[in-house]
């Protein structure tokens, strides 16, 4: 579980250049948000927060963006990435767990049992240093924003 990267990000700038690509190359797939409505504003602002991220964990880990929108279960490799962008969506980001939930398409305790896990897989160094690239370009890709947790 390697990410597929051809250059390295050096800067908020550069980041904001790679969502603004993935967003003109996305799959058209459909939102996994059922729970929340477009009248909900906040709720339709975590969804766009959280399908901005999911963007940008299809292009670093090479997995296709309808496969991380999926409602239902699926291979191992695509479990893992979605836990890692529920992870850092709720400690990068700032997200409560329920909101990560409802937007991810899972439970509030599906959320708590892939954060949890993720802090414990982060004892290996390889995959801390994945997890921490994957924070670092979701800070610099939302750091305009204000919603970084410091």
């Amino acid at each position: 579980m390697v990410p597929n990267f051809n250059h390295t990000i050096r800067s908020a700038a550069d980041a904001q250049k790679i969502v603004k690509a993935l967003r003109a190359r996305r799959d058209g797939t459909t939102p996994i948000l059922a729970v929340i409505t477009r009248n909900d504003v906040l709720g339709e602002q975590h969804f766009q927060i959280c399908d901005h991220v999911l963007d940008v964990l299809s292009a670093l880990f090479n997995i296709s963006g309808c496969d991380l929108r999926s409602n239902s279960r699926c291979e191992q490799a695509v479990a893992r990435v979605r836990q890692i962008g529920m992870y850092v969506v709720h400690v990068t980001l700032g997200m409560s767990m329920t909101q990560v939930g409802r937007v991810f398409g899972r439970d509030r305790s599906t959320v708590a049992h892939a954060c949890h896990l993720i802090e414990d897989m982060r004892e290996d160094t390889d995959f801390d240093r994945i997890v921490h690239m994957v924070e670092t370009v979701i800070r610099a890709a939302f750091a305009q924003s204000g919603r970084v947790r410091r």
